[in-house]
């Protein structure tokens, strides 16, 4: 967006916070700077608001402008159909259209009579059907010939403060057991990179791991098998055709508050979409280095158990794509006309 000329008034890093109780430390920073973007659009109305995703905060600002006279839209729907279903009521006074991303998402919205249109997922029209993975290798300088295990901890510095240390573990757990396999992690920037390559220095140092900056797609391209953190990566894998491992932790609290109010059996996306366990899921207390390795290994020692997930991978894949950004930016242009 920078890029195509678009003002940055604060920076995004500040806004990139996830957990319940993990928010407390910016709730002093973010409120003041959602009160002062009310007040300028308000004063200055644009002839439409788009809030992108961050929903705690861009659904009380929609709120305050679509009540100023602001067309609001809201890109990428709540996870609503997981958990604290009630901001639908919210959600309802707030925006003039939802841009939903997957296809279980209208239903609810429907429902409760709030305007909602389908787009697909971007990355679904951006990722091929097949991905070359020799080229992959070659592009980061791997071996073709090696066996791959790509680590993402995380692009958030408190995601990496919490899954650094044991996928470290686990890199080590593998190493110990197959010492042919080779890693490769792709971090989001310099300081993320900074924690994880400490990460490892203290608990994996004989594990030889291609640490970059960026290049995460590649990097999952290139792998035989992800081990990663719960979140949009996991999509990503997916549509790679990647076997893959998710795990997550966070604090203790956030974690039981969120289970309580959880209403689906599974957090990873590929799951979700499939309605059904495909791919493993380790989180919180079960994130530990020997079920995280066994569950790597048993992906590399059985490919023939991946056939039917690969199958549910290419279905899934070719239900979300949508050309999701000209729906998207079709459906605004016409919020805006109305």
């Amino acid at each position: 967006m920078l890029a195509a000329g678009c003002e940055a008034l604060y920076p995004m890093e500040r806004l990139s916070v996830m957990g319940l109780f993990e928010v407390v430390g910016r709730y002093l920073e973010l409120v003041p700077v959602r009160r002062r973007l009310a007040r300028r659009f308000t004063e200055d109305p644009p002839d439409a608001f788009i809030g992108v995703d961050a929903p705690d905060f861009n659904l009380s600002l929609e709120l305050a402008l679509r009540r100023a006279g602001v067309k609001t839209v809201h890109f990428v729907s709540p996870s609503v159909w997981a958990w604290r279903r009630y901001r639908l009521r919210k959600i309802a006074r707030a925006v003039d259209m939802m841009l939903a991303l997957f296809p279980f998402e209208p239903p609810l919205y429907e429902a409760c009579s709030i305007p909602v249109r389908l787009v697909g997922h971007p990355l679904a029209d951006e990722i091929p059907m097949r991905s070359d993975r020799a080229a992959a290798r070659a592009r980061l300088g791997l071996d073709d010939g090696a066996r791959i295990v790509a680590l993402l901890p995380g692009s958030r510095t408190s995601e990496l403060q919490r899954l650094a240390e044991p996928l470290a573990r686990t890199a080590c757990w593998v190493h110990r057991r197959r010492p042919d396999i080779r890693f490769v992690s792709p971090l989001v920037d310099r300081a993320t990179r900074g924690i994880f390559s400490r990460a490892l220095a203290r608990h994996a140092p004989d594990v030889s791991c291609h640490l970059l900056v960026g290049a995460s797609r590649d990097a999952m391209a290139a792998s035989d098998v992800v081990l990663l953190a719960s979140g949009t990566a996991t999509l990503e894998a997916m549509l790679l055709k990647r076997p893959m491992v998710i795990t997550y932790r966070t604090m203790r609290l956030t974690w039981m508050l969120g289970r309580a109010m959880l209403h689906v059996d599974h957090v990873g996306l590929p799951n979700l979409l499939a309605g059904a366990r495909l791919v493993p899921e380790l989180l919180q207390d079960d994130a530990k280095p020997e079920q995280l390795g066994s569950a790597l290994l048993d992906q590399l020692d059985y490919p023939e158990r991946q056939q039917p997930v690969l199958e549910e991978f290419d279905r899934i894949h070719e239900s979300l794509r949508n050309d999701a950004y000209s729906r998207a930016a079709e459906t605004i242009l016409k919020v805006v006309a109305e």
